[in-house]
């Protein structure tokens, strides 16, 4: 009798935690998002960037790790919600393959590229990044699917202005290309 009672208890709590949360579209626009909504990839419309994809820019070689991440986090200034996120890591090579950057391995926000929204009549999908050291460089990314094996990038950096908290060793290269219509591969 008390296991069932127990078990009634714990049914209603996870009943009532997951009705809170309101599943909409991935392509939902930001003003209709209720609070603590989640954007779910419904249509896996996410799914066909996901691979690691490789382009050389101006004698670099640029390597992208896209992957995707659901149930993420995101606060806007008047909201949270949760939404399914392409998150893409990258290295930078130069022509002697000495690495120039490499995000693999951080877990702070420095260099975090992930997805704000998804135009699936387009094929693209937008992405936020957060900038190298002191956010320079932070921007929109918009990748293209071209086909099964090729993705077009396109970077556009908001600001390349340092705040006045930056430290004076610190790397501020922008190693992504900052570029229209460089062709990614799959690899």
């Amino acid at each position: 009798m008390i296991r069932s009672k127990i078990f009634l208890a714990f049914a209603l709590i996870i009943s009532s935690v997951s009705c809170k949360a309101q599943m909409l579209p991935l392509n939902t626009i930001l003003k209709n998002i209720p609070q603590g909504s989640y954007l779910k990839d419904l249509n896996n419309e996410l799914n066909p960037y996901l691979g690691i994809y490789v382009a050389n820019y101006q004698g670099n070689e640029i390597k992208l790790h896209i992957t995707k991440e659901e149930n993420k986090l995101e606060k806007s200034t008047d909201k949270t919600y949760y939404m399914d996120a392409l998150i893409i890591k990258y290295t930078v090579k130069n022509n002697s393959g000495i690495i120039l950057q490499d995000t693999q391995n951080l877990t702070n926000s420095t260099n975090k590229i992930h997805s704000i929204g998804i135009r699936a009549y387009e094929n693209s999908v937008s992405l936020y990044y957060s900038g190298t050291n002191c956010r320079v460089g932070w921007g929109k990314i918009i990748l293209r699917k071209l086909n099964s094996t090729q993705i077009s990038w396109e970077y556009r950096p908001n600001s390349t202005v340092l705040g006045d908290d930056c430290p004076a060793n610190a790397d501020k290269t922008v190693y992504l290309p900052v570029t229209k219509d460089l062709i990614f591969t799959k690899q």
